[in-house]
C-alpha cells in the first residue's frame, strides 16, 4: 500500500572545557530551550549511546571510542576498537548497546573494514570492561567489498524482539540497491550474534542474501524504533534532492534508483518515476536535500510540547529538524538551531529527558538542549 508523499521545495585535545550554556533563550513552536556546550574536544564524532549508569559512549570517525562522564570528556581512548578504514565517509560509525547491556556488557560497532582498495560496511560485537573492549568479533560484513568511500551508511538499532537492524549505503553505485544478491543499498536484520532470523522476508530464496530486510535504500543515515508501535523508522540521503523518511516494512523495496525525486549531482535526470507499483512510497520527501542524519523519537517530560516528535540532524541545512506526526502520517516540521551548529551527525534522547547532539567536524562538539 502506498503512503502519500509530502514534498517541500525547499587525536583529541585532553583538556575539557566547562559546561557552557547559551545566554539567549531559543524558541520553537512548542518550547523554549537553551543550547548547552558539554565538550568541544571531539574529532569527527559520529554517534552517541547512553549506558545505564548515565555515562555516554561516543564514536569518532578516525577510529576512536570515547566516554563522557561526570560532566567531562574522559581523556583516555577506549582500547579494543577493530581496525577501521578511514577517508571520504569511511571510518568508525555507529555504536549501539545490546538490549541486555546492563547484564552482559555487550555493544556493537558499525565501521568500514577492508584492505587495499577494497572495503565494506561491517559490524563487530564486543564486551565493555574496565580496561576497554574485549572479546571483539566481526559478525557481519556487507559483501561484496569494493572500492570507493561514499554512501556507506551505517546505523544500528534493536527491535523489541531483540533483533538487530543495520543500514548499508549503495556505495555510490546506484544499481546495487536493486540487486538482492548484494548488501549495498539495503537494511539487514540479524540476530544478536549476526546469524539470520528464520522469519526474514527472503529466507530460502535462491540467489538472495537472507539477511536482507529492505532494499532500494540509497544511503540510510538514521534508524529509530517507534516507542508505541515498535516499528523501525529510517531516514536516508537522496542524490541532489529526494531525501526520505520511511517506515520499514519486511521485504519492502523503497525504490532507489528506479523511483526518486532527486537528480544526479550534475543536474542530469535519474528517472521520471516518483512512485511505482510494488514499491514503498516515502512518508516524507525533502527537495532540496537536507541530508538527514541520526534519528530519535522524543518521549521525555522535560519538553512536554515536543513529546511524540521525531528529531533528525540536517547536515546540509545546518539545523536540527523536529518533525510532528499523526500516527504514521507526517504533519509538519520546524528547524531548530539553524546556522548555529555545523553538521549535526547524531541526535539522542538522554535518560534525563534532555536531547543530546554531536557535530561532525575536526573540532566536533557534544551538546544538549535544556528547557528555558
Amino acid at each position: 500500500m502506498h503512503r502519500r508523499r509530502f514534498v517541500l521545495a525547499a587525536t583529541s585535545v585532553l583538556a575539557t572545557p566547562a559546561v557552557v550554556r547559551a545566554q539567549e533563550t531559543l524558541k520553537s513552536a512548542k518550547a523554549g530551550y537553551r543550547l548547552v556546550t558539554l565538550s568541544r574536544d571531539l574529532v569527527q564524532p559520529w554517534s552517541i549511546a547512553f549506558m545505564p549508569d548515565g555515562r555516554l559512549l561516543i564514536t569518532e570517525r578516525p577510529g576512536r571510542l570515547r566516554v563522557f562522564a561526570n560532566g567531562r570528556l574522559e581523556p583516555r581512548v577506549l582500547p579494543g576498537v577493530p581496525a577501521v578504514r578511514t577517508g571520504g565517509q569511511a571510518g568508525l560509525l555507529d555504536v549501539c548497546l545490546h538490549p541486555g547491556f546492563a547484564q552482559n556488557r555487550m555493544l556493537y560497532l558499525s565501521y568500514i573494514a577492508g584492505d587495499g582498495n577494497d572495503a565494506a560496511t561491517a559490524v563487530a560485537r564486543a564486551e565493555l570492561g574496565d580496561g576497554g573492549l574485549g572479546n571483539v568479533r566481526g559478525i557481519f560484513e556487507a559483501l561484496p567489498r569494493g572500492p570507493g568511500r561514499l554512501n556507506l551508511g551505517s546505523r544500528i538499532v534493536f527491535d523489541r524482539a531483540g533483533l538487530m537492524y543495520v543500514s548499508v549505503g549503495d556505495r555510490f553505485q546506484m544499481l546495487r540497491a536493486q540487486d538482492l544478491g548484494d548488501f549495498a543499498g539495503k537494511i539487514v536484520r540479524l540476530k544478536d550474534d549476526g546469524s539470520v532470523p528464520p522469519d526474514n522476508p527472503f529466507v530460502g530464496r535462491p540467489g538472495v542474501r537472507p539477511e536482507i530486510f529492505t532494499w532500494g535504500n540509497r544511503n540510510p543515515q538514521g534508524l529509530a524504533l517507534h516507542p508505541e508501535t515498535g516499528k523501525v523508522w529510517e531516514v536516508e540521503h537522496g542524490p541532489k534532492g529526494g531525501d526520505e523518511l520511511n517506515i520499514l516494512k519486511a521485504g519492502g523495496n523503497y525504490g532507489w534508483p528506479l523511483v526518486t525525486y532527486g537528480v544526479n549531482y550534475d543536474g542530469s535526470k535519474i528517472t521520471d518515476n516518483r512512485s511505482l507499483p510494488g514499491m514503498e512510497d516515502a512518508l516524507r520527501t525533502w527537495v532540496p536535500s537536507i541530508s538527514p542524519c541520526g534519528l530519535c523519537f522524543y518521549t521525555g517530560d522535560r519538553f512536554p510540547g515536543w513529546k511524540g516528535s521525531l528529531f533528525t540532524g540536517a547536515l546540509s541545512a545546518y539545523a536540527l529538524f523536529r518533525i510532528e506526526l499523526d500516527g504514521e502520517r507526517y504533519r509538519g516540521e520546524e528547524r531548530l538551531l539553524e546556522g548555529r551548529l555545523p553538521y549535526i551527525r547524531d541526535v539522542r534522547q538522554g535518560p534525563d529527558g534532555l536531547i543530546y547532539l554531536v557535530t561532525h567536524s575536526d573540532d566536533g562538539g557534544l551538546f544538549s538542549l535544556e528547557p528555558a
